[in-house]
């Protein structure tokens, strides 16, 4: 590097040597210009009143052109849109391109070849009927030790059985919904991609052309692959204290598909149901034999033991886990006494204490429908029931 009057790149070929040192200072080649940090105006830029005659050269950062800079503002602006928009609606980049499948429901009534025992306080009966180790209500539901999966760890694993819990609970031993009085306990924790099969499933969709509805009753699932529901016309709960046993199972079925599986059994006691509800299905009920114990007077309500076995695969993706929802894949049910007619895929109608099921063949099933359950009817084992 030269002194101050020298060129960056040095003394150009042919130019002055070291001994005219008073040409040095005027010997200015390409390198040199550019490396100038002050640049004088030009003739037409002096013609306007510039008070400086030099200007600054623009250096590092400020050299970027303004297409640069516009693209940088772009790249930033897309970016943090699609954070925002992944934030707000983390499911719906899956959930748009899901189509729900109607959930595949088995319900097979279990008739009992005698008359119903009964008894006067739930209790007893309990005592002398295999649930009587069972647990009480929520205690019942337990979770298993949570193992990771090859593509899920075990916080999603814990995530997928708390939220197969909380549907097991809300769906089988809530009041409201056993009774029939309410259902949007249930259908918040579903996968939104099936909000519109359970409205139509529980018959509250909206109402539309006839061709409309006819469509959706074809895709609806049976009431009962969605959560267990009486007949509030015909029973009662006894006793709010739900006998429950049962398992969950966690089954890997894809690298984005986690699988349990809640399989459980629901001893209910009930009475029958009192007043202005039981008067329309006394002639039911007669028909099928007394629901209270009677010599002449009155005595203590009879009450009789229902047996649920519900056996209910979910599934989850990762924005399922993340959102604690379950998504309804198949349900299977075995449930008694009861009897084989009637429709106990849509509410369960059971045979309380004295009555016995009649001999009547189970209702039919529509091929033509994909969520028409089949029509199948058991024998509900003597071993089942209350040995009084």
């Amino acid at each position: 590097m030269g002194g101050p009057g020298e060129p960056p790149d040095g003394t150009p070929d042919g130019a002055a040597g070291g001994s005219e040192d008073e040409y040095r200072s005027v010997v200015f080649d390409e390198s040199f210009v550019k490396a100038a940090r002050l640049q004088e105006y030009s003739a037409q830029e002096r013609l306007a009143d510039h008070s400086p005659p030099v200007r600054t050269r623009p250096t590092g950062i400020h050299r970027l052109s303004r297409q640069a800079l516009v693209l940088a503002l772009l790249v930033m602006i897309a970016f943090v849109t699609a954070v925002y928009l992944g934030v707000r609606s983390p499911h719906l980049p899956s959930s748009a391109r899901r189509v729900a499948d109607p959930v595949r429901v088995t319900v097979v009534p279990l008739a009992p070849p005698q008359a119903v025992p009964g008894a006067g306080d739930a209790d007893r009966l309990y005592e002398a009927s295999p649930a009587r180790a069972y647990e009480t209500g929520e205690k019942g539901v337990t979770m298993p030790p949570a193992r990771r999966t090859e593509h899920f760890s075990d916080g999603q694993v814990i995530a997928a059985l708390a939220a197969a819990r909380d549907y097991v609970i809300g769906s089988s031993l809530d009041p409201k919904v056993l009774m029939g009085d309410a259902t949007r306990s249930v259908r918040v924790l579903l996968d939104p991609d099936q909000f519109d099969q359970f409205d139509r499933s529980m018959g509250e969709s909206a109402k539309g052309a006839a061709a409309d509805a006819e469509e959706a009753d074809a895709d609806a699932s049976a009431p009962l692959g969605w959560l267990v529901r009486f007949d509030p016309t015909r029973v009662r709960l006894a006793d709010p204290e739900i006998r429950v046993h049962g398992t969950f199972k966690v089954v890997e079925r894809g690298a984005a598909t986690l699988e349990v599986v809640a399989d459980h059994v629901f001893v209910y006691a009930l009475a029958k149901a009192g007043d202005d509800r039981a008067t329309r299905a006394d002639g039911a009920d007669r028909a099928q034999g007394p629901g209270r114990a009677d010599d002449g007077g009155k005595k203590k309500e009879q009450v009789s033991l229902f047996t649920v076995r519900r056996e209910v695969r979910l599934r989850f993706d990762p924005d399922n886990l993340r959102l604690r929802q379950v998504r309804v894949v198949a349900a299977s049910v075995q449930a008694g006494p009861l009897s084989c007619t009637g429709d106990p895929d849509q509410v369960l109608r059971p045979l309380l204490a004295g009555q016995r099921a009649d001999e009547a063949a189970p209702p039919g099933t529509d091929p033509y429908r994909a969520a028409s359950p089949t029509g199948l009817c058991g024998t509900l084992s003597p071993a089942a029931m209350p040995k009084l």
